[in-house]
């Protein structure tokens, strides 16, 4: 049953793109009301999600300002420990060092947290020399800090963060135990390594921990920011990262549809009690979601922090090594279908959970990840099928002559929402270097002219490919693949601008 629920995903993108290309030749009016009224509905989603990132902006702006330490006054927030988890496989001592740096900077006292650094033995000496180091210099800025290495090739593991958080936060356990402390009053927080935190993070993240009806059945989600190294990449990286960060920014408006991603935080009363992150996911950032909702019988929330941490952008020594990589994060995360198939099978064991619920999340996934793979093929691609596939009598229809003309006024009233993404990057760049001039604004507004071509080549072409190896199965699957990370001096490249 499981090689079936795995399949959905994957199936239905495969229908949808034939049935469109079979119906534009047997069919092609039906074909040209449909790309018409898909056209509209893309016009009405581009205006209410432009409504709801404006929304986030104006809270997450206004959370920002706030001293959420002071705000915590009168709050049993004394007694509210953190364990920091940064799984690292190889990246460099620069690269975690930043990261340190930032967690040694916030306003949150130290003597409630421990960190944990948690290295691969895979990795090799490289690795384990530069975790040596950070321990080295930051051992006594934290309660603890604890360097641990995953074993390699432990028996039922998928190799990647998942497994390697599991073993951390086991090995993390131990010193919680040892102090006493009681797992309720800690919260674990799950970072890659290149995640710096802003001043005040753990203040926030503590105050709604304190603050939101169920503490101990919620996971807390900041906004994530790819833009430590925005200024080291091409433009099409930029692009991806912003529409990455600007989606994330829109779901914080939706609670009701918000599952943890990358960076995140939660109790660790209730990892614990559902076993930590599974070993042999690759998308184990949004499966301890489904792990929470199916173990407490959907009694499972996340919360909106709309408060950023800064991760980074795609940069490698050459364009389209960039490039490269920058699909295969795209597909790594389009890979997060994998949790249809478990939802699914966990649904149907599970007698507990409302079944109005169960249906809700399901085609909430559904929805998420076909519209991922194919709503920028239909736009951009396929809505020209029946002008070329229909024929002799479609062509010379009234239709055939309204549908381009139709479809172009309606994607150009859609394209404010590509203006009000391109106005906000500009807002949220990060501090100037010192080669950054005035005309460099333009280049950084224009680049996102590219926005039809980022939604295609990664964000559909990626989304594809992730599923169909999902539905194939076997030696299709993917495993984890770890992101690249550099850290190295940067001269501009205006052409790359």
């Amino acid at each position: 049953m499981r090689r079936y629920f795995d399949a959905v995903p994957g199936a239905l993108i495969w229908l949808t793109l034939s049935l469109i290309v079979l119906l534009s030749w047997q069919l092609p009016s039906v074909v040209a009301v449909f790309i018409i009224l898909f056209d509209t509905y893309w016009l009405l989603r581009t205006i209410y999600l432009s409504l709801n990132l404006h929304s986030s902006y104006l809270k997450m702006k206004e959370n920002l300002k706030t001293d959420w330490m002071a705000k915590l006054a009168g709050k049993p927030w004394e007694k509210i420990y953190h364990l920091v988890i940064l799984p690292m496989y190889d990246e460099p001592y620069e690269l975690v060092h930043d990261t340190f740096e930032s967690l040694k900077s916030n306003r949150y006292p130290k003597d409630k947290m421990m960190v944990v650094l948690a290295t691969e033995e895979r990795a090799g000496p490289t690795a384990n020399a530069a975790a040596e180091r950070i321990k080295a210099e930051y051992e006594s800025e934290f309660s603890r800090l604890l360097v641990t290495r995953h074993p390699k090739d432990l028996p039922g593991e998928l190799p990647g963060k998942g497994s390697n958080s599991a073993w951390a936060a086991a090995e993390a356990r131990k010193i919680i135990d040892g102090l006493k402390i009681p797992y309720e009053n800690v919260l674990v927080s799950v970072f890659d390594a290149d995640t710096q935190i802003f001043p005040d993070y753990f203040g926030c993240l503590t105050y709604n921990f304190l603050a939101c009806e169920k503490p101990q059945r919620s996971s807390f989600q900041p906004v994530p920011f790819f833009t430590n190294n925005i200024y080291q990449t091409s433009a099409l990286a930029r692009v991806v990262a912003f529409t990455s960060t600007f989606w994330q920014m829109v779901l914080q408006s939706r609670a009701d549809r918000l599952v943890t991603f990358s960076s995140h935080s939660m109790p660790f009363k209730a990892l614990v009690e559902v076993g930590y992150w599974h070993k042999d996911a690759v998308s184990e950032d949004s499966r301890i979601f489904w792990q929470c909702l199916l173990h407490y019988n959907g009694d499972w929330r996340v919360v909106p922090l709309l408060y950023p941490v800064s991760m980074d952008a795609n940069v490698a020594p050459s364009f389209w090594q960039t490039m490269k990589n920058l699909y295969k994060q795209q597909r790594r995360w389009a890979y997060g279908a994998e949790n249809v198939g478990y939802i699914l099978r966990g649904f149907w064991k599970n007698k507990l959970m409302p079944l109005r619920q169960k249906i809700g999340w399901l085609l909430n996934q559904l929805e998420g990840f076909h519209s991922w793979a194919t709503n920028s093929i239909i736009i951009f691609a396929l809505g020209w099928m029946p002008l070329i596939l229909g024929g002799p009598d479609f062509q010379n229809s009234l239709l055939s002559y309204s549908l381009p003309e139709t479809t172009r006024f309606i994607m150009t009233v859609a394209s404010i929402g590509i203006v009000t993404s391109a106005i906000l990057s500009v807002v949220l760049l990060p501090k100037k270097p010192g080669w950054f001039k005035p005309y460099h604004y333009f280049w950084y507004l224009f680049q996102w002219i590219l926005t039809p071509i980022t939604l295609i080549l990664f964000g559909s072409f990626p989304a594809i490919e992730a599923q169909t190896r999902l539905m194939l199965g076997g030696k299709f699957k993917l495993g984890f693949w770890v992101t690249p990370k550099t850290r190295s001096p940067f001269i501009p490249d205006e052409s790359a601008s």
